[in-house]
């Protein structure tokens, strides 16, 4: 009777030990099951916007312009190209500047080179001599220095001068302008420049 006892009690607590060792592995697939990634605010994903850049292929930033675009050679307009321009532009407008005048030392006058505005906001260029074949449909060319309407190409008298490429996205089409100075241009155009693209060019006469 008593090695029978013995055995029910061995039996009973077999069966309890293997009903908790199921539990405890229902238990654990349990937890493994719910693993998963967090359910935390996800943040979108977006691309960085785009630069507003502003190129030549005759010249490398803040390198010496090619002497076919100054008063030492033909003196025509440089090619120029854009990038990543404001979707909310409605038009360019682009001023060609020297701040050196006259002497890089002693500066002491800005002078205009080339006025343009209007030029469509489909347009990423200008072309070689655009200032003279014809620029974009719809574009208009102010007054430089010599009040012509015309690109004026660089012809420092002393030192080396930077010339700066000025281009202006704008949220508007400008109207009420006829053949505009520097000045009158910068005026029309504030509070309507949404971006703005800078490339400079330098030039050194080579004759005396």
């Amino acid at each position: 009777m008593r090695l029978r006892n013995l055995l029910t009690i061995a039996l009973l607590s077999f069966a309890v030990a293997c009903g908790k060792s199921k539990s405890s592995t229902v238990d654990t697939a349990a937890v493994i099951t719910n693993v998963g990634p967090p359910r935390g605010n996800q943040l979108p994903i977006t691309n960085p916007p785009m630069t507003f850049n502003l190129s030549s292929s005759a010249f490398a930033p803040n390198s010496s312009m090619p002497t076919k675009y100054t008063c030492e050679g033909v003196g025509i307009s440089p090619p120029l190209a854009w990038s990543g321009a404001p979707a909310s532009a409605k038009s360019f407008a682009l001023i060609v500047e020297d701040p050196d005048a006259p002497d890089p030392a002693k500066p002491t006058r800005v002078v205009s080179h080339w006025v343009a505005y209007n030029i469509p906001a489909s347009a990423t260029s200008l072309s070689e001599n655009a200032s003279n074949k014809g620029m974009p449909a719809g574009s208009a060319q102010g007054s430089n220095e010599g009040n012509k309407q015309v690109y004026m190409g660089p012809c420092p008298p002393i030192g080396r001068h930077r010339y700066f490429f000025k281009l202006f996205a704008l949220d508007t089409v400008l109207s009420g302008l006829s053949n505009p100075k520097k000045a009158d241009l910068e005026k029309a155009i504030q509070g309507h420049v949404v971006g703005n693209a800078e490339l400079i060019g330098t030039y050194q006469k080579t004759k005396k």
